[in-house]
Formats: C-alpha cells, sequence, structure tokens
C-alpha cells in the first residue's frame, strides 16, 4: 500500500508565520511531495527499489536520492559516505538546483525563491487552519482542501512572495470567504461582452455608472495603476457586496452562493505557471471559444453539463487589471440531489469524501469513467474540441451513496480548437490532461485505499468504446506524454507551453 502519511517530519525550525515547530515539519513535508514528483519525473532515473525505498540517480552530479513511496514521495535522503543524509525543504531546493544548473546548462535564480515561498505558504496555510472547522458544504470543502495542490509542480502554493497577510485574507486553503468590492464604472468606459448581467444583481450603480466587482486582493495589488481613475471619477467605490463570496481552488475564481454564479478575476500573481491575469487575447477569443463548446455539449448524451463563460465586464482604461468573468454556476445544470466534488479535492483528500467509503472500488471506479471520459473524447471527434479536462477543471457530481453520476466541466480559456492547433496537438493535449493528470491521480487515490485493485482493464475498456482513430494507439503506446512543469519553470518558457517526456503507458495491456 503506496500510501505517504504527511506526518511531521524532524522539524527545520519554525516557519517563520507563526507556525509551531511542528508546522514546519509538516510544511516540508507538504512542500516535498510535488517538488519531488517532478524531479523525479523529469530528471531523475531509477535504480532499484530497496525496501520501502526507491532508489534514483541524479544525472547531474552522479549522486543516488532515494525516497520512501511513489505516487506521494516522502523522506528524501541523498547518498554520502558512510550513509544517507535526510534532506529538509531547503536542502532539497539546492539540490534540484543544482542538477537543473547541470541538466539544461542554465542558471535560474527565480524558481528556487518559488519553491521555498511554497513551502512557507504552506507553512501560513496550517498555521490559519489551528482552530478552523473545515466547511460544511461539501462541495466547498473539495475545492478548498489543497494543501499540495498540483501533484507535479515545483512550487504550487507560491503566492509571488509577498508577505501572507497580503493573501491569506484571500486563501481558499484557509477556508476563506470575503465580500466582493463594488465599484462604479463611469459607462463611456465599460467594455463588455456577452452575458454579464449577474454582475448588475450583486448592487446599486449611481446614475451614469454600471456595476463592476472587483476582488479586493487585485485592488490591494493594482495600487497606483487606479489613483487617476478615482480621482477623475472614472470609478467610484461603492462599499461591499451584502453576501460573502468564497474562493475556489482556482484562487482567483470565486463563487458567490446567492446568485449561483463564479466570477473570475485577474490577479497580478504566478500561481503555478503563469501570472494569473484575464489577459486581453483571451477575453476577446472567449465567446468564439465558449460558444464552441456549448455547441459541442448540447449534442452529447446524458447528464455531461459545461459551465459556461457567459461574459465579461471591465474598463477600457484597465482592460486586464478590472475584468470580472461571469461563469454559470449550478441551476439547470447539476442532477437534482447530486452533490459537485472537485476532482482535485478527491486526490488531495478531504473529511466525507466518497473514496474514503467507496466499498466497491470497481464500481465506483467504472461510474466514475462512464461520466468522465465519454464528454471529453465526444467533444473532441465530433467537434474538434479540446477541452481540458484536468482535475481542477472538473467537477463529479456523486449521489447520496457517493457514486458519481455526472461531471461538470468548466474554463474556455484552457480550452484549444482545431485547427487552430492541430489535432495532433490537441489530442496530446487531451491525453495529458484527461489521462495522466486526472486519471492516474484518481486511480491512484482509489487504489491506496484499496490494495490490489487495478484500475487500468476498466479505464482500457472505457477508452476503447470511443471510434477515434488515436485509440488504438493510445492503448497500445508503451508511453505516455507528461508535461514537465519543472523544466518548463526552470527554462522561463511561456507558460501557456507544453512540453512532454514520455512517461510509461498503464494503459498498454497484453
Amino acid at each position: 500500500m503506496d500510501r505517504v502519511d504527511l506526518m511531521p517530519p524532524p522539524a527545520d525550525g519554525d516557519s517563520g508565520h507563526g507556525a509551531t515547530t511542528a508546522d514546519g515539519g509538516r510544511a516540508d513535508a507538504y512542500a516535498a511531495v510535488p517538488l519531488l514528483n517532478c524531479l523525479l519525473r523529469e530528471v531523475a532515473r531509477p535504480v532499484r527499489r530497496a525496501g520501502e525505498h526507491q532508489i534514483y540517480r541524479l544525472p547531474g552530479g552522479d549522486r543516488l536520492l532515494r525516497v520512501r513511496g511513489t505516487r506521494r514521495p516522502a523522506e528524501p535522503e541523498l547518498r554520502v559516505a558512510g550513509g544517507w543524509q535526510r534532506l529538509g525543504h531547503t536542502e532539497l531546493v539546492k539540490l534540484v538546483a543544482d542538477e537543473l544548473r547541470s541538466h539544461t546548462g542554465l542558471s535560474n535564480h527565480e524558481l528556487p525563491t518559488e519553491m521555498i515561498d511554497s513551502r512557507d505558504a504552506v507553512a501560513a496555510l496550517l498555521a490559519a487552519r489551528v482552530g478552523k472547522a473545515p466547511p460544511d458544504d461539501l462541495y466547498r470543502r473539495s475545492e478548498q482542501c489543497l494543501l499540495t495542490g498540483h501533484t507535479h509542480h515545483p512550487a504550487p502554493k507560491a503566492r509571488g512572495s509577498g508577505p501572507a497577510a497580503g493573501w491569506l485574507p484571500y486563501a481558499p486553503e484557509a477556508y476563506a470567504r470575503f465580500p466582493l468590492v463594488l465599484l462604479g464604472l463611469r459607462e463611456d468606459t465599460v467594455v463588455e461582452e456577452g452575458d454579464t448581467a449577474a454582475l448588475d444583481a450583486l448592487g446599486t450603480a449611481p446614475p451614469g455608472y454600471r456595476l463592476l466587482p472587483a476582488h479586493p486582493w487585485q485592488l490591494d495589488l493594482a495600487g497606483p495603476e487606479l489613483d487617476a481613475a478615482f480621482a477623475d471619477g472614472r470609478l467610484l467605490r461603492l462599499g461591499t457586496t451584502a453576501r460573502d463570496t468564497w474562493p475556489t481552488a482556482a484562487v482567483r475564481t470565486l463563487y458567490t452562493p446567492g446568485p449561483d454564479v463564479f466570477l473570475k478575476f485577474s490577479l497580478d500573481v504566478r500561481i503555478t505557471n503563469d501570472i494569473r491575469r484575464l489577459w486581453r487575447h483571451d477575453l476577446l477569443a472567449l465567446r468564439r471559444t465558449d460558444a464552441a463548446v456549448c455547441a459541442a455539449f448540447d449534442t452529447l448524451d446524458g447528464p455531461p453539463a459545461w459551465l459556461s463563460d457567459r461574459g465579461y465586464r471591465t474598463a477600457d482604461f484597465a482592460f486586464e487589471t478590472l475584468a470580472v468573468l461571469v461563469r454559470d454556476g449550478f441551476g439547470g445544470r447539476l442532477l437534482p440531489g447530486a452533490t459537485p466534488l472537485l476532482a482535485a479535492g478527491l486526490v488531495e483528500g478531504f473529511d466525507g469524501s466518497p473514496l474514503d467509503r467507496a466499498a466497491d472500488p470497481e464500481a465506483w471506479w467504472a461510474a466514475y469513467l462512464a461520466r468522465v471520459v465519454p464528454p471529453a473524447l465526444a467533444a473532441f471527434a465530433g467537434h474538434g474540441v479540446v477541452i481540458e479536462a484536468h482535475l481542477q477543471n472538473t467537477l463529479v457530481a456523486v449521489d447520496a451513496d457517493g457514486m458519481p453520476v455526472q461531471v461538470l466541466y468548466r474554463d474556455a480559456e484552457g480550452v484549444k480548437l482545431l485547427p487552430e492547433v492541430s489535432r495532433e496537438a490537441g489530442w496530446e493535449r487531451l491525453v495529458y490532461c484527461l489521462v495522466v493528470n486526472h486519471l492516474t491521480e484518481i486511480a491512484g487515490a482509489l487504489t491506496e485505499r484499496h490494495p490490489g485493485f487495478d484500475p487500468w482493464p476498466a479505464a482500457r475498456r472505457e477508452l476503447a468504446r470511443h471510434d477515434l482513430p488515436e485509440i488504438h494507439a493510445l492503448l497500445t503506446s508503451p508511453t505516455l506524454p507528461g508535461k514537465t512543469n519543472l523544466l518548463l519553470r526552470w527554462t522561463n518558457a511561456n507558460g501557456a507551453d507544453a512540453r512532454y517526456l514520455p512517461l510509461p503507458n498503464p494503459l498498454r495491456g497484453t
């Protein structure tokens, strides 16, 4: 059973954010998992298994590294004269940086800082959770449980190296909820497209103005950029929304339960691979992209749903900074009596997860595959739509018994359309998002709860049902594409780029 409990290892000291020594050790453990996953996938070479440990060779310095566990590697140790030396998080970051300099011939002073920032953010989140109960609402709990986060990113919790006091009030992992700031935007400066009526229901704007909600953290980050607009009356401060919103796992996308709508904002902060702005080129392409996905989903049988990005509103003088995107809520889309859950939350684990009470893993997994796989493949095959079907863009609704009954996909920004990208490139992206990032992780979370269960025969059967010319190669190829987030960040590639390396294909059957 490959389950690594993230309990405190020997601590390396206080986090600097008010966490206890034990929380500092837990922060090291949480932060080491995705960093090690990247190192072991992208650079290291497996040597042998030795008891509970897997030993790897680091080619840059011809050193040996061993870890406990495979899916969630922990307790990294470096071979030294006379034995194995345990690495704290700081030492692990230095080791990774040394290896990458040797591997690429490039230096990068920014990424190691992000790795440390990610670890310190986890320590701050652990401290902020002390005395706080997780949300009662199971959907919200699934969105706000992610202390590890992206399982194969070197710095998944980095928040731009700013002080924790600046971002903690808005952190989903700290169970945040808060009102939005309401701005009045002078009518002659409004830029909008699509259906933005939900914004006008959040409050009341004075004559000559339109309502524009703003994320309070983004207003803090924008600072002097907006001073002139407030001074000359293009912007007015109108207070805050009457009800709280709460952040989803994406940090900048908030759910507003009253009107049942999601709102996505710009944040001038690097989170994983990108500065999370609503970029002008993405907004201008939004309606065309979203319409293509809606058209594809309208033809699908059964209950899969697409949460449409209906429209956006912003200011012509701060197009990206003040942009807000309106996304469908659940009304009219979620099956009656079903509870939506974030797929990434199922991987991370939370109290009440249906994975913890799936007595028959084969039946649960077959139901999961039958909901998640067909719409993604049908949209590609019939409409040339490549949805970004990874863990954070997938909501799986379960019935009262915890069985998957529906999938809801989201986020038009990550969608690709054929022939704007080639069919080959679109298929590779779909396989990475759906199979490598998504199904592999759910399968791992299920098998660690049910040792001996093999999830891949059922996955092969589900994929083989679909009449796509690429399916045969998918099921017989020795490898699948794995995204190289560590090397992408180290080489300062564009955040929207995707470079892949071959990973062993668990779908390949005999």
